[in-house]
C-alpha cells in the first residue's frame, strides 16, 4: 500500500476519483464536500477545487493536462490545468444542470451533457463551443468516444445517438430499458474492419446489448444466468474480449468473436459476498475485481487463476471501484465508508550491482542497498524522486531523472545524502566505482570525481567529457571498473580510460558500432554485443577478440563470475533465460568460449548478481530472488545422486574447468572411465600437475613418467604439441611448421601454399579441398587455372565456382559438355559468348526455349527471332523483339513469315523496316495495298523518290488526297496544290488545310494567289468558310491581314450570337500578335474588351456581386448593336442587374429604351411588367460610381471608365473585374499574360478555377503581384 486518503467530510458517502491519463502523476478525488482533492502519487495533496455543490462528473483529457469536473447548481464546467495548477471556469451557455462529462480519446473535444438531453461540445484546442439542443428528450447518463471522434450517449429516455465532433447525429438507436455505462471497443480487424465500430451497453442492469455500427440491423442482446445476479460493470480487453462482474461475486468473460459472440471463456467466483466494480490494465495485461473486503487480480492470459490477492481486512464495510493508472504502476480503490487507499502493481525494474554490492527499487521512493555475499545488513534510502536510473558504487549511490543525478554516501549504519548534479543532457545510465562516478548522455560520457572536496585531486582530473571535440562518434554505451573508463561508440571502437594516468591505453576497432559492454571485475576482459546483436569477447591485454557461439540475438544483457575461483564464467540472459558461458584461455586449441548451459527464469525476474553459479534476480515486486543455475547443480549433495546424475555432474565440472569438484565426483563414482576423462580435460586444458595426480591415483605409471618430463617446458606451442600427442590428436600435433595460429594472415598464405603446391604435386584432392576451405577467392581462380592447364576440367570449374567467377567455371564446365551446371551458372554469367555456346548446344538438342533464352542473353536477336518463327510458331514474340530491337535482318524474316501467310500488311511494314522498299512498292502494287505502304513509309525516314513513286500511283488512281500529301511530303508543292483543289467536297476540309500547308511550306506568291481564288470562290463560284483565309494569311506569317480576316470571322459569329466563339477567335489573334510584336487593330481590342465585358457577367452574376455585373452589362448594352441576335434579352438583364444594383437612372433608361415599338412586343412575359411600371414612375436616384487613379497620370476617374480625361490613354482593363487597372494592385494571368487587379483574382479563383480570359486552368498560388508595370502601362493597340 503506497498511501491512503481518509477524509471526516467524504465518511458514510460514496466517493469518486480519476487518475491523470498518461503520466499518471494526479488522484482527483471528490466526496460529499464541494470540494474536488488533488492528490500526487506519493499521497501528498496538491491541490483543491471548490465547488458550487456536490460533483457530479470528472474527467482528464487524453494528455493529462487538464482535469474538467462539474457540480451541482451549476451550468460551468470546472477545468484545472495540472501544468499552472491553476483553475478557470467555462461557460457552456445552457442554463440547465450538467448531467455528464467526458474527453476525447484522440482529440481535445470535450463532451458535456444535461439533465434535460441538451449537448455542448468544447474544442480546447480553438476554444470553440458547439451547443446542441434536443439531442436526447431526457437527462443524458452516460457516453463514450471512440477513436474516430465519434461520440455515443445513453439518456433516461431509452435512446443511444452516436454524433461526430461537431454534434451531428449519425445514428440513433432506440432500447428497451435505460443504458447505462455505454463503451465503444473494436472487434477482430480481419473480420470488421480496424475502426472502433462496435457499441457496448447495459441494459437494465440484466443485459449486455452489442450494437456494431457496420451492421445496424444485427444487433446482438445478451442475457446471463440468473444465479450470477445483477451485471454490475464490464470492461473490453484484447482481441474483442470482455471482461465483466455481477453483484454475487462472479467473474465471467466472455468472447465477441463471430461465431462464438457471448460465449463463456472464463469464470470464477471471486468474491463470497458481491462484487462491486471491476479494472482493466493493458499495460500490464492484468484484470482486477473488487468486492468484500478484498481485490483479487488475474492475468489476461490464464484468467481461471488467481494472480495476487490484496487484503483491506480494517474495510468491514465492503469496497466500491477501483481504478489502475495507464502505466499499470499503481492501482486505486474506494470502499463503501468513504476512504481510498492506492497499491503499488507494478514497480519498474531497476538495480545495479558493484563487486557484490547490489542496489534494487523497493518503492516508488525507495533504494534498498545489499550486500548477502558479504552478509551486511540491507540499508533503505528514501529518495526524493522516482528514479529512472540508480547505480551503485563501493562506497557511493546514485539515482536520477533526466539530467539530473543525487550521490549518497554509504555508511556503515546509516546513509547520508552527499549532493545532487546538472549533466548536459539527459541521462540514459550511470556508472560508480571507488572515486569517479561516469554518466553516459546524448552520445557523451562524462567522468567526474564523487567527492572532489574530499580527495583534494587536480583540476584536471576533477572531470572530463568523452569522446573529444574532434571525435566525430557517439558513445552508445560504457562500463567503469576499479582502474578504467571502457566505452563502446557507433563507429565500433572499444577505447580503455587508464584512470590513474588520466590517459587512453588500448582501443579496438569493431567493424560494426558497439551498443553494449560488460567488463569482468578486474576489466581485463570484456563481453560486448554489437549492432547486429553479435556477442564476442575482448581481452585489452593481447588485443584478441572471440565470438560467443549461440548467442540469441534477444540478449539484454550479461553478468560475470564475482566468485574468485570461477574466473572465465559469465552468463547472458534475455526475459525467459540464462545462458552459461565459459572463456577456457589455456587449452591446446588456444583460447575458445563454450556454451555450458541453459536456465529458464520466471517472469519478470532481472538478473543483478551471480556469485558461485547463485543468480540474484530482482522482481516486479520490488523484491530479490537467487535462483541456482543448471549448470552448476554439481553444488547440491553429492550423496543422494545416482551414478547416471553423477556423470552428468562430471561433464558439467569439466565444462566449467572445476577440477577439484570433478575430483570429488570421480572418487564418488570410483571408475576408471570417469578418472580418465578427468585426466583427458586436465591435458587439454593444459592442467598438467593436476594430470598427473589423477593419473597417480589410476596407477597409470607411464603415463605419470611422461608428463613428469615434459611439466617444465614453458613454451606454449611446445607443451600443447606434446600434450596433443597424448591425447592422440596427431594432426594438431603435426600441424604444417609455418602455421604458428599466431598471425591469421600468415596463416592463410601458407596454405595457399600449401593448396597450390599438392596440385602441382599431382595431390589433387588434397589440394582441392584446401583451396575450397580457404577463404581467398584468388586462390581458387589460381588453383582452378593450374587444373585447367593439367586438363582437369572437372576440378578446375569446381574451384572457378565456388570462387564466383562463373563465366571462367562456365566455360570449362562446356569444354567438359556438362551442359546441366552450365544451365545453373547461366544466371551469373555475363559473357554473351558462353550464352550463345549455350543457346546453340540447346538448339542442336531441340530444346528451343531454352535456346531462345539463351540467345536472347547473348543479344543474338536474329537467332530469337528465327527460333520463335521456325520452331516456337509464336510470331507475335518474333514481332516485338523486331520492333524493340530495329534488326535488319530480323524484320526480313518476319516479312517472309507474313508473306507466306498471306498477311500483306504485315509484311510490307516489316520490308520497309528492313529497308527493302523497292520490294514493299511492288508488293504494294501487286496487292493494291498502296494505302498501308503509304501509312508505314510516311512514319520512317524515307527518301523524296519514294515519296514521288507513291505520288505517282496515287496521280495514276485519281486519289487526288493521297496524291496531293506524297507530293507535298516530296517538296513537289504545284502538284501537290493542283491534287488538293482536285479534292471531292467530301474530302474539302482537310484538303483545304493541307493545301494551306503546302503554300505556307511553298512560299510561293503564284501557289498563294490561286489559293485564295479558289477559297473566295472564283474557280466554283463558291466561296469558303473566311476561317480558312484566316489560316491562310497565319500560315503565311502576314498578321495584319490574318487581323483583318479575324474581326471579320469575330463579327460573324458576334452576328449569329456565338459570343465565346467570337471572343476566342479575337483573343487567339490578338495574343499571335502580341507575341510577333505587331501593333494591335483598335478596333479588334475594342471588341475583345466588350466581348470580355459580356463574359464577365456571368461570372460576377453567379457569384451574387450584382454592382460588377450591372457595369460590366452597362458596358455591353452602351454597345448593343454588336449583339444584334440578342438585343432584348441583354437589355432586359442590364434592366434587372442595375436595379439590383441600385442604379435606378441606368435601370430608367434602358428600360426605356426597351419600350421601343422594336423591342416593347419581344420582353419575356415575366418581366414586361414590371419594366413598364419601371418607366411609368421613373426613380433617378442612383449609386455614385466610385473613383480610382489612373495609372498614368493618378487622375481619379470611375472605376469601370477605360479612357483617362486627364492623360486621354486607353487604361488597360481588369479581366476579372472589367474595370481599368491600378498601379498597386497590379497582376498578370501567367498563361496569356493579360493584366487584372491582384486582390480580385485572388477572390474570383476561391470560387473560380480558370483565367476569364484563356480559359487556363489557375490557383491563387501561381499570382505573383507585380511592384513595376510600367511595360504593361506601353500601348500594344494601333492609335
Amino acid at each position: 500500500r503506497v498511501f491512503s486518503v481518509i477524509e471526516k467530510a467524504w465518511l458514510g458517502s460514496a466517493i469518486q476519483f480519476a487518475w491523470q491519463k498518461t503520466s499518471g502523476n494526479y488522484l482527483a478525488i471528490t466526496g460529499a464536500d464541494h470540494t474536488v482533492k488533488i492528490f500526487d502519487r506519493h499521497g501528498q495533496k496538491r491541490s483543491e477545487i471548490s465547488l458550487s455543490g456536490n460533483c457530479v462528473a470528472l474527467d482528464w483529457d487524453k494528455e493529462g493536462d487538464i482535469l474538467a469536473v462539474i457540480a451541482e447548481k451549476s451550468s460551468c464546467v470546472y477545468l484545472w490545468d495540472s501544468n499552472t495548477q491553476k483553475t478557470s471556469q467555462l461557460d457552456g451557455g445552457m442554463r440547465d444542470q450538467m448531467s455528464f462529462l467526458l474527453w476525447s480519446k484522440i482529440g481535445s473535444f470535450l463532451a458535456v451533457g444535461t439533465v434535460k438531453g441538451n449537448l455542448l461540445i468544447y474544442n480546447r484546442q480553438t476554444s470553440r463551443k458547439i451547443p446542441i439542443l434536443g439531442k436526447h428528450t431526457k437527462r443524458i447518463t452516460c457516453g463514450c468516444w471512440n477513436t474516430e471522434n465519434l461520440l455515443a450517449l445513453g439518456g433516461e429516455d431509452k435512446m443511444i445517438t452516436v454524433s461526430n465532433q461537431e454534434g451531428d447525429t449519425i445514428r440513433q438507436i432506440p432500447v428497451k430499458l435505460e443504458p447505462t455505462n455505454l463503451q465503444f471497443s473494436m472487434m477482430r480487424p480481419d473480420e470488421r474492419g480496424s475502426a472502433e465500430s462496435m457499441i457496448s451497453v447495459l441494459l437494465g442492469k440484466k443485459n449486455l446489448y452489442l450494437f456494431n455500427l457496420n451492421e445496424p440491423d444485427n444487433p446482438v442482446d445478451l442475457e446471463f444466468q440468473p444465479r450470477y445476479g445483477n451485471l454490475v460493470c464490464y470492461n473490453w480487453y484484447g482481441d474483442g474480449y470482455i471482461a465483466m462482474g455481477f453483484s454475487r461475486g462472479i467473474f465471467v468473460a466472455i468472447s465477441t468473436h463471430v461465431g462464438e459472440v457471448g460465449q463463456e471463456i472464463a469464470q470464477s467466483r471471486d468474491h463470497r459476498e458481491n462484487l462491486t466494480g471491476i479494472a482493466v490494465s493493458h499495460t500490464l495485461n492484468k484484470v482486477a475485481s473488487c468486492g468484500d473486503n478484498c481485490v483479487k487480480i488475474h492475468d489476461m492470459a490464464e484468467l481461471k487463476d488467481i494472480y495476487a490477492i490484496i487484503s483491506l481486512d480494517d474495510e468491514s464495510k465492503g469496497l466500491s471501484t477501483l481504478s489502475w493508472t495507464d502505466d499499470g504502476q499503481l492501482l486505486a480503490v474506494s470502499t463503501q465508508r468513504g476512504s481510498l487507499h492506492v497499491f503499488l502493481t507494478n514497480l519498474p525494474i531497476l538495480g545495479d550491482t558493484c563487486s557484490t554490492r547490489i542496489a534494487y527499487l523497493t518503492s516508488l521512493l525507495e533504494v534498498t542497498v545489499d550486500n548477502p555475499v558479504e552478509g551486511e545488513s540491507p540499508v533503505t534510502v528514501c529518495v526524493d524522486v522516482e528514479p529512472n536510473f540508480v547505480a551503485v558504487g563501493l562506497y557511493h549511490l546514485a539515482v536520477g531523472m533526466n539530467n539530473r543525478a543525487w550521490f549518497y554516501v554509504l555508511g556503515e549504519n546509516a546513509v547520508k545524502k552527499l549532493k545532487d548534479m546538472e549533466y548536459l543532457g539527459t541521462v540514459a545510465s550511470i556508472c560508480l566505482h571507488s572515486d569517479y562516478a561516469a554518466a553516459l548522455f546524448e552520445g557523451k560520457v562524462q567522468l567526474h570525481l564523487i567527492e572532489s572536496e574530499v580527495l583534494d585531486a587536480q583540476e584536471e582530473r576533477e572531470t572530463r567529457l568523452f569522446p573529444a571535440v574532434d571525435d566525430k562518434c557517439r558513445i552508445l554505451c560504457h562500463a567503469l571498473t576499479g582502474d578504467f573508463l571502457i566505452y563502446g561508440t557507433d563507429t565500433g571502437v572499444i577505447q580503455y580510460f587508464y584512470i590513474e594516468d588520466w590517459q587512453f591505453v588500448t582501443d579496438y576497432r569493431h567493424p560494426v558500432g558497439v551498443k553494449k559492454i560488460f567488463p569482468d571485475p578486474n576489466g581485463t576482459r570484456l563481453v560486448f554485443i554489437d549492432e547486429k546483436s553479435d556477442g564476442f569477447i575482448y581481452c585489452p591485454v593481447n588485443d584478441a577478440t572471440y565470438e560467443i557461439p549461440d548467442f540469441s540475438p534477444t540478449i539484454k544483457g550479461v553478468l560475470w563470475e564475482n566468485w574468485p575461483m570461477d574466473k572465465g564464467v559469465f552468463i547472458a540472459y534475455d526475459d525467459d533465460k540464462v545462458y552459461t558461458y565459459v572463456f577456457h584461455k589455456d587449452t591446446i586449441q588456444g583460447s575458445k568460449v563454450i556454451l555450458a548451459g541453459g536456465t529458464k527464469v520466471p517472469f519478470s525476474h532481472k538478473p543483478l548478481l551471480l556469485y558461485n553459479g547463485e543468480l540474484t534476480c530482482q522482481t516486479q515486486s520490488g523484491k530479490i530472488n537467487n535462483i541456482y543455475l543448471s549448470t552448476h547443480s554439481f553444488l547440491e549433495k553429492l550423496k543422494e545422486k545416482g551414478p547416471d546424475e553423477l556423470r552428468q555432474l562430471l561433464s558439467q565440472t569439466l565444462m566449467l574447468k572445476r577440477f577439484s569438484d570433478a575430483w570429488q565426483i570421480c572418487r564418488s563414482l570410483n571408475d576408471q572411465a570417469s578418472w580418465k576423462e578427468l585426466a583427458r580435460a586436465c591435458l587439454h586444458h593444459m592442467e598438467v600437475e593436476f594430470a598427473i595426480r589423477v593419473y597417480r591415483t589410476i596407477r597409470d605409471v607411464g603415463t605419470v613418467m611422461s608428463l613428469e618430463q615434459i611439466k617444465g617446458i614453458e613454451d606454449y606451442n611446445l607443451l600443447a604439441g606434446h600434450l596433443a600427442m597424448f591425447t592422440n590428436d596427431y594432426n594438431l600435433a603435426h600441424y604444417e611448421k609455418g602455421i604458428t595460429g599466431e598471425n591469421k594472415e600468415h596463416d592463410e598464405v601458407c596454405l595457399a601454399g600449401v593448396a597450390q603446391m599438392s596440385i602441382r604435386m599431382g595431390d589433387i584432392r588434397r589440394g582441392v579441398n584446401q583451396a575450397l576451405k580457404h577463404p581467398s577467392r584468388v586462390l581458387k581462380r589460381d588453383c582452378g587455372a593450374i587444373l585447367e592447364n593439367m586438363k582437369q576440367f572437372s576440378e578446375a570449374a569446381q574451384l572457378y565456382e565456388k570462387g564466383l567467377y562463373y563465366d571462367k567455371a562456365a566455360s570449362v564446365y562446356i569444354r567438359c559438355k556438362n551442359w546441366a551446371k552450365v544451365g545453373e551458372l547461366l544466371p551469373h554469367v555475363s559473357s554473351p559468348k558462353i550464352h550463345l555456346q549455350y543457346a546453340k548446344a540447346k538448339e542442336a538438342d531441340g530444346r528451343y526455349k531454352e535456346a531462345v533464352v539463351a540467345y536472347e542473353n547473348a543479344k543474338q536477336w536474329n537467332s530469337v527471332i528465327r527460333i520463335y518463327l521456325d520452331h516456337l510458331n509464336n510470331p507475335e514474340k518474333a514481332v516485338s523483339i523486331v520492333r524493340e530491337t530495329q534488326s535488319l535482318d530480323g524484320a526480313k524474316m518476319v516479312a517472309r513469315f507474313f508473306l507466306q501467310l498471306g498477311d500483306y500488311g504485315s509484311a510490307i511494314q516489316f520490308l520497309v523496316m528492313s529497308k527493302c522498299n523497292n520490294e514493299a512498292f511492288t508488293l504494294a502494287q501487286q496487292h493494291n495495298k498502296m494505302e498501308i505502304y503509304a501509312d508505314i513509309i510516311g512514319s520512317e525516314d524515307t527518301t523524296n523518290e519514294d515519296y514521288q513513286s507513291i505520288a505517282l500511283y496515287f496521280e495514276g488512281e485519281k486519289r487526288h488526297f493521297q496524291a496531293g500529301k506524297f507530293f507535298l511530303l516530296c517538296g513537289q508543292y504545284s502538284r501537290a496544290l493542283k491534287h488538293f483543289l482536285k479534292c471531292p467536297n467530301s474530302e474539302d476540309n482537310v484538303a483545304i488545310e493541307m493545301a494551306i500547308e503546302t503554300v505556307g511550306q511553298a512560299k510561293d506568291e503564284l501557289l498563294t494567289s490561286q489559293l485564295i481564288d479558289h477559297l473566295m470562290g472564283e474557280s466554283d463560284g463558291m466561296p469558303k468558310d473566311a476561317k480558312y483565309l484566316f489560316r491562310l494569311y497565319m500560315a503565311l506569317k502576314q498578321y495584319r491581314e490574318a487581323a483583318r480576316t479575324a474581326i471579320i470571322i469575330a463579327r460573324e459569329e458576334q452576328s449569329s450570337g456565338n459570343y465565346r466563339n467570337a471572343h476566342d477567335v479575337l483573343f487567339s489573334m490578338y495574343s499571335e500578335l502580341k507575341s510577333q510584336k505587331i501593333k494591335i487593330p483598335s478596333e479588334m481590342a475594342t471588341n475583345l474588351m466588350i466581348l470580355h465585358s459580356y463574359i464577365l457577367v456571368k461570372i460576377h452574376v453567379k457569384n451574387g456581386d450584382h454592382v460588377k455585373g450591372a457595369r460590366m452589362l452597362i458596358r455591353v448594352a452602351n454597345n448593343i448593336s454588336k449583339f444584334p441576335s440578342h438585343i432584348v434579352p441583354i437589355l432586359t438583364s442590364t434592366v434587372i442587374e442595375c436595379h439590383r444594383a441600385g442604379l435606378k437612372n441606368s435601370a430608367f433608361s434602358f428600360a426605356a429604351m426597351l419600350m421601343r415599338p422594336e423591342y416593347r412586343n419581344k420582353i419575356d412575359a415575366k418581366y414586361k411588367k414590371k419594366i413598364e411600371a419601371m418607366v411609368r414612375r421613373p426613380d433617378t436616384s442612383e449609386t455614385e460610381e466610385a473613383t480610382t487613379p489612373c495609372p498614368f497620370c493618378k487622375f481619379l476617374l470611375p472605376e469601370c471608365e477605360l479612357l483617362c480625361p486627364g492623360c486621354k490613354n486607353n487604361i488597360p482593363y481588369c479581366i476579372v473585374t472589367g474595370r481599368h487597372m491600378l498601379k498597386d494592385d497590379w497582376t498578370v494571368c501567367p498563361h496569356c499574360d493579360f493584366p487584372a487587379l491582384y486582390s480580385e483574382f485572388k477572390i474570383m479563383l476561391n470560387t473560380e478555377s480558370t483565367c476569364p480570359m484563356c480559359s487556363e486552368r489557375l490557383n491563387f498560388t501561381q499570382l505573383k503581384k507585380l511592384s513595376d508595370c510600367t511595360q504593361y502601362l506601353r500601348t500594344e493597340v494601333e492609335s
